[in-house]
Order: structure tokens, then sequence, then C-alpha cells
């Protein structure tokens, strides 16, 4: 009887042990959610749409698959803002106030990942490296891009999803009416408010009009040059001319020696 006791005493312990374990494991898991976000442990989704946020949160749970940050104040990101997030699929961003992502900021990113959501953003430049060569559909329509070969060249690197590729909009751009350009414009330079892929459909090229200025800028400064070093030989010729003139003169200053007397005129004085 009192084996029998003690034996369910020592069952009833165990099982008060197994609770308390798996409560502060319960607690631990729930302590990786951040703050003000929502975690849905089983489709390993983070959910921190509308919290307030102005950068992107630390602790972020490492197994996360889709991450929502959607409306909220982030300007900026890091560049190792998700180095840990391996299995991350789905990242979205919109409705921020991004405005520069960090050289090294996507590059991170799983290579699983499947959807990149940028629009609604402050968005102005851009480079390929800083996307990193993802694959992943890319959302960035309606930021207020400053179109140029840079742009152009990310634009041809992105895998763009094809509804929202029109919503890419110039806000700014070269000023230059380029070669073979179609595009009838309303103001004469300027591609403002036009969407970009109907511009380079049209025949603009933003790279050739860069390389057409930067050629332009390259023969102005060999021709600067140029000048400068045919003013510095006419200087330098000049120069020489009147040194050489004045040590002429200088010359022609001087008195004349006198002529000292040879043994032939002594012998015909003497005669």
């Amino acid at each position: 009887m009192g084996a029998a006791w003690r034996m369910g005493n020592a069952v009833g312990a165990g099982g008060w042990l197994c609770a308390l374990l798996c409560a502060w494991l319960w607690d631990q898991t729930r302590a990786q959610c951040p703050e003000g976000c929502q975690c849905a442990w089983e489709s390993h989704t983070v959910l921190c749409m509308d919290a307030g946020l102005h950068e992107v949160p630390e602790d972020l749970p490492k197994d996360t698959v889709s991450l929502h940050l959607e409306r909220n104040f982030i300007r900026r990101i890091p560049e190792h803002a998700f180095s840990e997030l391996l299995h991350l699929q789905e990242l979205y961003l919109s409705h921020n106030r991004i405005e520069s992502l960090a050289l090294g900021a996507l590059r991170h990113l799983s290579p699983e990942l499947r959807l990149l959501d940028l629009s609604h953003n402050q968005l102005r430049q851009a480079t390929s490296e800083e996307f990193a060569g993802t694959r992943a559909k890319t959302r960035l329509y309606h930021n207020p891009w400053h179109c140029d070969c840079t742009l152009q060249e990310l634009m041809q690197t992105l895998n763009l999803e094809p509804e929202t590729v029109n919503g890419i909009v110039c806000e700014s751009s070269t000023r230059s009416a380029g070669e073979g350009s179609r595009w009838e414009e309303p103001t004469a330079g300027s591609h403002a408010g036009h969407s970009l892929v109907k511009l380079l459909d049209a025949g603009v090229n933003f790279c050739s009009m860069q390389r057409k200025t930067t050629d332009v800028a390259m023969l102005v400064t060999m021709f600067v040059w140029f000048f400068m070093v045919i003013l510095y030989v006419v200087y330098y010729v000049r120069q020489n001319q009147a040194e050489a003139r004045r040590h002429l003169e200088y010359l022609k200053s001087l008195p004349s020696p006198k002529k000292a007397p040879t043994e032939t005129d002594t012998l015909s004085t003497g005669f």
C-alpha cells in the first residue's frame, strides 16, 4: 500500500515537472515573437502590420517563412536586417517610408525567397548590387523613381511581377531626348509621369543618353587640356624669344675688345 502511494506521488511529481517544463518551453517560444507582432507558429508567419515600427525588428524568429511589415514607418533597410532568416519565402515591406537599401541588405535572403514587395515606398534610386541578384518576384510600383541608366539596368535583372510593372513610373528622369526615341513627350527632355517600361518599349535608352553625355564631357575636357597645352607652349616660346632678344642686346652693348698688335703689323711699321 505504501509502495503504491509512493509510486503515485512520484508519477504525480513527474507530471508536474513535465507540465512546468512544457510551460517554460512555451514561454521561451512565445518570447521569440517581436513586441507588437503576432506569430503564427504553425505556418511560421510573423505579422507586424500597423505596428508603428521605425525599423526592422531584430528578434525575428529564425524559422520565419512569411514576414509582413506593411504599413509602418521604416525608412531604411540595414545590411544585416534579414541575415538570420534562412527560410524566408515571402517578404512584405509595402506602405512604409523606405528611401534606401543598404548595399548588402538583400544579399542574405534565402534563395527560396519567392516574393519581395517594396511597393508604396519612397525609393528614388536603386542598383542591381543592392538587390544582390534575387530571383524572387518583385514589386516596385508606386515609388518616386528617378529614371536613368542605373534603374534601366536594374529593371533588366529583376523578376518583376507582370501585373504591376506598368506602375513603375518616372517622377523625374535624365534630361535628354535620346536618339531613336519614338515616344511623344509633353515636355522635351523630360519623361516624368510616364511608365518606365513603356518608355523603354518606345525606344528610349537611358544608358545611351548617359554614354553620350559622358562622351561629350570627355571631349570638352580633352579640348580644354589641349587648349591649355597650346597656351603653355606659346607662352614658353615667347618667353624664350624675349630672353634670347635681351641676351643679344646685352652682347651688342658690350665694348669691342682692342685688337692686340701682331708680328706682321710690327714689321710693316718698321719699314
